[in-house]
């Protein structure tokens, strides 16, 4: 199995390649970072429903994009900061998704949140992904 430079990209892209073959769910090879970003997107309800799992020692992520024959939440899910350029921002500069209807994942020093957790929290950090 070939590693990615950037393993969230690659988990974005599992996603999106699901969603663009109708496909309702998605497994992921597990990192304590893409679950929290997984679980910040059912906690937005973007996707049904996040479950880790442990298969022969290895942990993967299971996530549900949808119910079976319901329409997708995402429409959008695009990684911001890449490793070969970090984007990072401060609280007054966090920026807003379609007009607030989408979030922005944000690692900040109290870990993963979205932007308007982030600016609750007066705490600005690095700009994961925007989601719509």
């Amino acid at each position: 199995m070939m590693t990615s430079t950037d393993p969230i990209a690659d988990m974005l892209t599992r996603i999106r390649n699901a969603i663009r073959v109708h496909k309702n769910e998605v497994n992921v090879p597990h990192s304590k970072v893409k679950e929290s970003i997984a679980k910040l997107l059912e906690a937005n309800r973007f996707v049904e429903g996040v479950q880790v799992n442990t298969d022969d020692k290895v942990k993967v992520i299971h996530i549900t994009i949808s119910k079976e024959n319901a329409p997708n939440r995402i429409t959008e899910i695009d990684r911001i900061s890449k490793p070969g350029r970090r984007l990072y921002t401060g609280v007054s500069e966090i920026p807003t998704v379609k007009r607030g209807r989408g979030i922005v994942i944000i690692s900040t020093s109290k870990g993963m949140m979205t932007g308007a957790e982030a600016r609750a929290n007066k705490l600005g950090g690095e700009l994961i992904c925007k989601v719509y």
